[in-house]
This record gives C-alpha cells, structure tokens and sequence, in this order.
C-alpha cells in the first residue's frame, strides 16, 4: 500500500454522521497578494497513471460518458471522443488534502448529469472526516456535504466495490457504505446523511465494514467485510436482512465486489480472503438467480500447482445476456488476468492468454523487461455498456482497455496518479525536468506532453526513489537511489538518459535507502540511510563513483544532505531533531556544528542551496516559517515576509534580477498556496489559484533555471504539475 509522508495531524472523530452543507468551488479562503498576482497555466506533465485505479463506472444511460477512481489522486471523467481523462477534485486544497482519495463514486441512471463522490483517503485518528461531493454537470462543479464518521480510500480494501449509491427507487435517496461506522443513509441527494439503525451488522472500529453496495432491480444489495454473513439486502429501505444460503469458507470471508445481469436475473459476486490489494491467497467466484434464491459456484478452473490468488473486479454486458468478466487479484505466481464467460459462468476463457499489448504511449510499463505483463492488483473492471468489446482494468499503475477482446493499450491519457519525491530541473540538455517518483523510481522527460520514451530509469529498476541529485558544476552527473532488488543506487553520465549501478554498496542501502547528495563537481557522494519504519543510520561518503563506501559518523543521522552548488569542498545538512545545521569543508569527510537553536522536530523540515552561490542557504520549517543564512549556515535570519514555508525552489531570474525566482509552497496571509518572488522574497505572489489545489503540495518545488516563470511542482497524488505565465 503506498502512503503519503504527510505530517499525522490529530482530529476529532465524530460519532454520528450529520452532513453539514458547504459550496465549492473554492474550499478554502483567497490569499491577499501584496500584488496583482500573474496569469499562470497549470498543467500535467505525462507519465502515463502510475497509481492505483482502484474503480471505474460507466454511465449505464449515456454513451461514452465514465468516471474513475484512485486511492490518492482523486476522481476522473472520461470523454470518450478525446480518449482522454479530466480530473475532477484539483480545486481541493491543502488543507482538506485527505479528501483527494476517492472511496467511492456513484451516478444516477435516472439524471445523467449527477455525480457523486464519497473522499476520504485516511480512517486513521490523525486523518480528518470523509466529506461527499454531489454535481449536476458531470464534475464541472460541486456542492459538498461534510461528515463526520472518516473514510479510507489508501486503506485495505480500497478496490472493493462502490460503496456508494443511488437508490433505485428514489433518486433523492442516497447509501453510503462506511468501514467502521456501519451504513449512512441521505434522503436529500447527499446534503445530510444519518447512520442506519436498522443495517444488521455490527461496526467493527477496526474492520472493513461495507465492502459495495449495489442496485439490483429495486432492492439495494450490500457486501460486509468483517464477522457474520458477508451479504446483505433491503427491498423497502428500511428493513435489512442476509441473503439466505450464500457462500461460506474461506473462499468466501469477504465479498469483494458484485455486478447484475438484469437480462437473466443473476447477481455475480467476486470473494476472496482478505479484502485486498494484498495479502489475498484464496478466494472464488458464485451466482445468485435472484428470482429463485438459488447460488452457484462459478469460479473459473484455474489449472497449476500452488498458485494462490483471490477474485477482485467483476462486470457483465449490458448487451449479451450471460456474458461476464471476473479479475484475479494478487497473483504474483502466474501473473493475475481477466477470464470470460458467454454462457453464465459454466465456463471461461483467459483473456491474458491471447493478449497483444501496445505500451509504446507508456514505455515504463514494461518495467525493464521485453514485454508488460498483463496486470496486477486488478480489482477495477469494466464492460462499456454500449459496447461488448470495449473492457478496461485497472492496475498499480495504469488502466488498460481493449476494443477486441485481444489487443490491449493503456487508457490513460490526462490521468496521472503519482506521488512525487524528488524534482531536478537540469541548466542544460535535453530534458527540462528529471522525476523522483514513489512505486516507479526515476523518469527522464524529455518531453512534459508525452511519457519519457526511455520509459522508467533502468539497471537497475527502483520501485519507489528515495534520492536524486546532480553535480552543480557538472550537470551531465546525476545519481539516484531507491528501493530495488538488484541494487539500490546508479550513477548517469549523460544528465540521466542512462545509467550504471554503483559498483558497491552499503549493507544498510538494500533495506534503508535514503537521499543521496553529490558535491559541484561530482567527485564527492554522500549517501544517508533511513529505513522505512524511521530508524535512522550513519551517513557513508564515496570518492570513487560508488565503488568504496566509509561511514561519516559525525554526519547526523537520518538527515538529508545538501552540497554547496559553487564549492565542492562544501556539504552541509540539517539535524531536524535537534534544530542544528551542520556543515562539512572537507568534502564530507567530517562535519561540524554550526547554528543552533533553529525550530525542532519534523523530518519534513526542508533545507536548501540556492543555484550559483556558496553558503547561501533556505530553511522551510512548515508554520514556523521560513529562515535564511548567507554565511553558511553559521547564523540564520527569519525571513518575514511568510509566516509558513513548506519546500522551496530556485528558477531563472527575472530580466534585470540579480537573483533567482524564489518558488515556494507556503502562505503569505490566510492560505497554503504556491507563491513566486522575483526580489529575494521580500514579496511574494500567488501563482496557482482555487481550481488547480492539488491536495497536499508539500514535498518539493523547482523553477526551471532556463525559462523565467515556468515551476515544477510535486503533488502527493496529481503527479508532476507545472505552471507557466500565460
């Protein structure tokens, strides 16, 4: 499961769940610029998803039209004529970033213009409540009802079916399936929502709880992921009951999602059991013929020896009576796939076994090998109602679709999910922006309107980056780190275009790797060590490219290093526990001490070097504001012109500046919001706006050193944005 590294903020969990009504678009209050702020436009830049699309809904009434979601990256439409995604929840802010994970969408056959969006990406104490967000224009605009019972759209079980609905007999009418507070109802299309007394089930605090609610016909069905029958139907609304003689064991424990065919009457339920994406080993697929209340065993027959594996997404065809598609989920043995059934389910066709794919608009997705496998983490299937043939599927990273059944191709394009960790914007070459991605490591943008050609950074192939940084006075020097299994850091000498595996390598890099820094002119590397659960490790220094390796031990631990970008000589590194800098003037070697006292006690504080000068250096320490030191870190001064700094960059500077553009993610006045100063921040600018928020911001933000005004701005869920002067 991916997480974000956002700070754990403490909230109050509500016991009861009563909406309060809010308008959007604009979910936070406007920044009072000391100036008028520039017209900026903001855009994408194309990877191709990598992140989970955890649902997709076509619209049963209307030709073309489709939603998806993501567990961090909020919710999509799809225009079917551009073959391309718009997303729908960039105007959330910073701080309603946990709403921009998705739990649930909904639409209604009856109004083809209203959409419904349950958020929440966290159910955790720190986590804030869910809100639901209703339109009446597809997602162009939205009014938004808070709650006051949480949601987990990055939790266990996020691929599990809608849990969200129309009623089928009242459009006004609205469920809400929950994780730990049981079922929520609305009878004024979503504007007020009250816990449903007469739901059977128990909550658990600690459960899954409802897994999809589903209409089928004028009843409304519900799956129940934790103790007790996993099935669940109302006929009236009011009074709910287990639906008799369904599937138990352990292929059964937890229903994961449903589909009706209302052609011959059957309800198809995919089992598995744990609730996914991971940690599922069993699991099996059955059919209810509503009419008769008779249940059918229909899981596909899997021929092999020890693989294990659950069942995840299931859709049938609008068109062809009998028709079905079912998912295997976390088969890692022999590869998950989608199988396919024309006669109810009696039999099945595997659909990876004649599968063509075409990822040449999204090379990463061979992942260093000849050619993609077909999938994983499938629990997002869906047939096109108004075309047999048209099936997509969700992954870990991509969507795919098929208009044969045989020829697949990512359906991606305006869909970009990834939470970024590192931004580097090369003074010269090629590529304008080099990425640090979580899940799929590094990536060489040659252009930011298409998928680098080059794919992902290869030999080796990280999952998730955890370094990334270039020689100041020799650009064509970069070096990466980042988990991988064979090997955990590289070195470029072509400005990351390709790259080589360090010779050597800590012992503590396979299971800690942390950031790496490179000295100006790359004869100098230092490589820190945190392992995933916060332990921290010795700093190692390497003079030989990554071919020998000697700790630093008075390099403070867990810290990220920072090299001077004019003196080679220079290191320098921020002690976030104990508020100190440290500075090292013999290539780092050794470190000592310099200012003390600074603000304490958050890793994400952020230290960094402006491009071209020695010992000028920023220091982003969140709401305490923003400090800066010309003498290397030997004395700091607050800079007063924030009151809070998040992550700070350096761009071209303005014609007839003599510094460069100062970006940063911070606030000014009342709100958190991307700002530009052209004169050593003694003011600042506004230049994002309420439509382009993108949920927390906080990681890092770069200027482009050779276009004036052009910004790369890292999201925890929306990928890389970047904004320009119009």
């Amino acid at each position: 499961m991916r997480t974000s590294r956002l700070s754990r903020r403490a909230v109050l969990a509500g016991a009861a769940a009563v909406g309060a009504l809010t308008a959007v678009p604009s979910l936070q209050g406007r920044a009072q610029a000391a100036e008028a702020a520039p017209a900026y436009r903001w855009r994408t830049a194309a990877i191709g998803g990598t992140g989970f699309i955890t649902g997709v809904l076509f619209h049963p009434s209307v030709r073309g039209l489709a939603y998806a979601r993501t567990d961090i990256g909020g919710a999509y439409r799809w225009d079917d004529r551009a073959a391309v995604w718009t997303p729908l929840t960039d105007h959330i802010g910073w701080d309603d970033w946990n709403l921009l994970g998705v739990e649930a969408m909904a639409v209604d056959p009856a109004h083809p213009n209203r959409l419904y969006l349950a958020l929440g990406t966290y159910a955790q104490s720190w986590a804030g409540n869910g809100a639901v967000l209703r339109s009446d224009d597809r997602g162009a605009t939205w009014t938004r009802a808070d709650l006051t019972v949480k949601l987990g759209a990055n939790e266990d079980g996020r691929g599990a079916g809608e849990r969200l609905v129309v009623d089928p007999r009242d459009s006004d009418t609205l469920w809400l399936g929950t994780r730990h507070d049981g079922l929520l109802k609305s009878t004024d299309r979503g504007a007020a929502w009250a816990a449903v007394s007469g739901f059977p089930p128990r909550p658990n605090p600690t459960g899954q709880g409802v897994t999809f609610l589903l209409a089928v016909g004028r009843h409304v069905y519900a799956g129940w992921g934790d103790d007790g029958a996993g099935l669940y139907r109302t006929a009236d609304g009011t009074t709910w009951e287990a639906v008799p003689g369904q599937p138990t064991g352990t292929s059964a424990e937890v229903p994961i999602r449903a589909a009706y065919d209302r052609h011959t009457r059957a309800l198809y339920v995919t089992y598995a059991n744990a609730p996914g994406p991971n940690g599922q080993s069993d699991g099996s697929v059955h059919k209810l013929t509503v009419t008769t209340g008779t249940w059918t065993d229909v899981t596909p027959v899997v021929p092999g020896g020890s693989d294990t594996f659950g069942y995840g997404g299931v859709a049938v065809d609008a068109r062809r009576p009998g028709t079905v598609v079912v998912s295997t989920n976390n088969r890692w043995a022999e590869i998950d796939t989608v199988f396919r059934s024309t006669d109810g389910g009696g039999t099945w066709t595997s659909l990876k076994d004649s599968a063509v794919f075409d990822v040449s608009e999204t090379p990463y997705l061979k992942w260093g090998e000849e050619q993609p496998k077909f999938g994983w983490w499938i629990q997002a299937l869906a047939l096109d109602p108004y075309d047999s043939k048209h099936l997509v599927y969700g992954t870990g990273a991509t969507l795919y679709g098929t208009r044969d059944l045989k020829h697949w191709a990512p359906q991606i394009r305006g869909l970009e999910e990834s939470s970024v960790r590192q931004l580097i914007s090369p003074p010269a070459g090629k590529a304008h922006l080099i990425s640090g991605l979580g899940d799929i490591g590094v990536m060489y943008h040659e252009r930011l309107t298409a998928s680098p050609s080059r794919g992902m950074a290869t030999n080796p192939v990280f999952g998730t980056a955890t370094g990334l940084a270039q020689a100041a006075a020799r650009p064509e020097y970069v070096v990466r780190t980042g988990w991988g299994d064979h090997g955990n850091g590289a070195h470029s000498g072509d400005g990351g275009r390709t790259w080589a595996p360090f010779a050597a390598q800590p012992d503590l890099a396979k299971d800690a790797p942390g950031p790496i820094a490179t000295n100006a002119d790359g004869s100098v590397l230092l490589w820190t060590f945190v392992h995933w659960d916060g332990t921290k490790y010795a700093a190692h220094r390497s003079t030989d490219n990554g071919a020998t390796w000697s700790e630093v031990s008075s390099f403070p631990k867990g810290a990220t290093p920072v090299a001077d970008p004019a003196d080679p000589t220079l290191f320098y590194a921020y002690d976030t526990d104990t508020g100190t800098l440290y500075a090292s003037t013999d290539g780092g070697r050794t470190f000592m001490a310099r200012a003390g006292g600074l603000p304490s006690g958050d890793s994400q504080f952020k230290l960094v070097a402006a491009p071209g000068r020695s010992g000028d250096l920023w220091l982003s320490v969140k709401w305490n504001g923003l400090y800066r030191s010309t003498d290397g870190g030997a004395t700091f001064a607050k800079v007063e012109s924030c009151w809070a700094s998040y992550t700070l960059g350096f761009g071209k500077a303005a014609d007839g500046a003599d510094y460069p553009a100062i970006f940063q993610v911070g606030a000014t006045e009342t709100i958190t919001a991307v700002y530009r100063s052209d004169d050593r921040a003694r003011t600042w600018v506004r230049i994002n706006d309420d439509a382009h928020q993108w949920g927390w911001t906080g990681e890092v933000i770069v200027g482009d050193p050779r276009i004036h005004g052009r910004v790369y701005l890292a999201t925890n869920g929306r990928g890389i944005q970047y904004g320009e002067p119009v």
